[in-house]
């Protein structure tokens, strides 16, 4: 989802911005003939009750082309480049809106194809309906990329084994969920893991569940990189 929503704290620069919008014209097309594509920065698009988004936020980017042919099947073509900071998080995103107390299951599936250079990760972006908590379960990392936050250990819960991180952006907790290997295919009981930050840790109590985001969050592509989401699914019960 768009970063206003993820309150991480950064500085944009009007000249940046326009520059990189204009970049984002020249973006590459999609390899493949898709339903729907667009380069700009904060590009949306609706679909089986998730919402796309191009999410192009970080200072310094460059172009980058998100197309899809459904919530499942859709990606990305970036060229940032080899400099620090996270320029972008194409995801796709669904809400959910319940209290942990009232769910009996939120699990979610995903198939992807990424490069084998650059500095990104492939991760879920999950928050309350406050904003207050962002939960990240990273499930490959590429290159020069860390979490925030200092390193509770290793746990395993959710069907994966991950190092744990707990830190703040300056505006949100953060917990994030480092998988000890990477994955490209997985399933996720995303309830699981809540439930052990909550009853295991109490780093946060009955929270309300809001968006759990799944995407990309690309440092650098330089010279264009493809990302691409073969199968991608949120549910809840």
């Amino acid at each position: 989802m768009r970063r206003t929503l993820r309150a991480k704290p950064r500085v944009v620069l009007l000249g940046l911005v326009a520059a990189a919008a204009a970049a984002v014209g020249l973006a590459a097309a999609p390899a493949q003939a898709a339903t729907w594509s667009s380069g700009d920065q904060w590009a949306t698009w609706s679909n089986g009750g998730y919402t796309l988004y191009n999410d192009v936020w970080g200072s310094g980017a460059g172009p980058q082309t998100i197309w899809a042919n459904s919530y499942s099947n859709w990606g990305v073509w970036a060229n940032h480049p080899n400099t620090g900071g996270v320029k972008s998080y194409p995801n796709a995103t669904r809400y959910v809106g319940r209290k942990l107390s009232t769910l009996h299951s939120v699990s979610s599936g995903f198939n992807v194809s990424v490069p084998s250079s650059g500095a990104y990760e492939t991760a879920y972006d999950i928050w309350d309906t406050n904003n207050a908590y962002e939960i990240m379960l990273w499930m490959n990392k590429t290159g020069a990329v860390g979490p925030l936050g200092t390193s509770q250990g290793t746990v395993s819960v959710g069907g994966s084994t991950w190092t744990v991180y707990k830190g703040s952006n300056g505006a949100n907790a953060v917990f994030s969920f480092v998988r000890t290997s990477n994955t490209s295919s997985a399933t996720v009981d995303v309830l699981a893991v809540l439930n052990w930050i909550r009853n295991t840790k109490a780093w946060f109590g009955d929270i309300t569940l809001g968006n759990v985001q799944f995407g990309y969050e690309i440092t650098s592509s330089s010279g264009g990189l493809d990302f691409t989401t073969n199968s991608f699914s949120v549910s809840s019960s």
